[in-house]
């Protein structure tokens, strides 16, 4: 029996992250200069708004005292193929949905792109492939459990036919500086859409909580020029108009 496959939605949460990031922020930077004890300066930065000693750190450079508030995500909905792009970056934590130990018997979800899904004939044609796919996971399931084969071992096999496009869940553990570092990579808009779509939401979510720190968190062309060169986009004042909410 083939079941049901389903398009998939994104949804990104921020689960957890330093409290109060700034704070840790100003008592990291302010240790490295003052000759006080810790608990007095903790007690000094509790009691004052640390906003505007951050963003000078930022407008610095200074920002290795930003690797010690980190962020913890939950991001489902994106397929394989932007996973493997995530992945990459590898000053993070990662945890995965495996499809070795969960089986996709009861129809897998996917990740249709945007110009194919606004295109009658390449999303019929799509979605007709995302079917194929699954029937041939459920028979290639079916006989490997005729033979004896079963759970993780069939899995594991049959999952060689998944495409790219089938959804995972994945929970991402970077810190802040790792994190601008994403998103000047990935918010770009030579980036693929996917990711893209993905450091965005989690650009958004990290700014909620700790605003200074992530205040020109986004592509390089925000703050400088275009380091693509000739591949640039061409959109600098488009972007800086999204991302600071004002024309260049």
């Amino acid at each position: 029996m083939t079941h049901k496959i389903r398009e998939s939605t994104l949804k990104v949460i921020l689960l957890h992250h330093t409290p109060h990031p700034e704070e840790v922020v100003a008592l990291a930077a302010k240790l490295c200069y003052s000759p006080a004890d810790l608990r007095s300066l903790k007690k000094r930065i509790k009691t004052k708004d640390q906003k505007g000693f951050v963003k000078k750190l930022m407008e610095m450079g200074h920002v290795s005292p930003i690797e010690h508030a980190s962020f913890t995500f939950a991001i489902e909905g994106i397929s394989r193929a932007c996973s493997h792009q995530l992945v990459r970056h590898r000053l993070a934590s990662y945890s995965q949905q495996s499809q070795r130990y969960i089986s996709e018997e009861k129809g897998f979800e996917y990740i249709i792109p945007p110009v194919i899904k606004a295109d009658k004939v390449l999303k019929k044609y799509f979605e007709g492939f995302m079917v194929q796919a699954q029937r041939a996971y459920d028979e290639i399931v079916k006989r490997l459990h005729e033979k004896g084969i079963q759970g993780e071992l069939a899995n594991q096999d049959a999952r060689f036919v998944l495409p790219n496009a089938v959804d995972t869940k994945i929970m991402v553990t970077m810190n802040a500086r790792e994190l601008l570092h994403f998103f000047r990579m990935r918010c770009c808009y030579r980036s693929q859409w996917e990711i893209r779509q993905v450091a965005e939401e989690m650009l958004r979510r990290c700014q909620s909580v700790a605003p200074t720190i992530f205040e020109r968190g986004g592509p390089p062309c925000l703050s400088g020029p275009c380091p693509e060169g000739a591949y640039s986009c061409g959109r600098r004042k488009e972007v800086r108009a999204r991302y600071l909410k004002k024309e260049e």
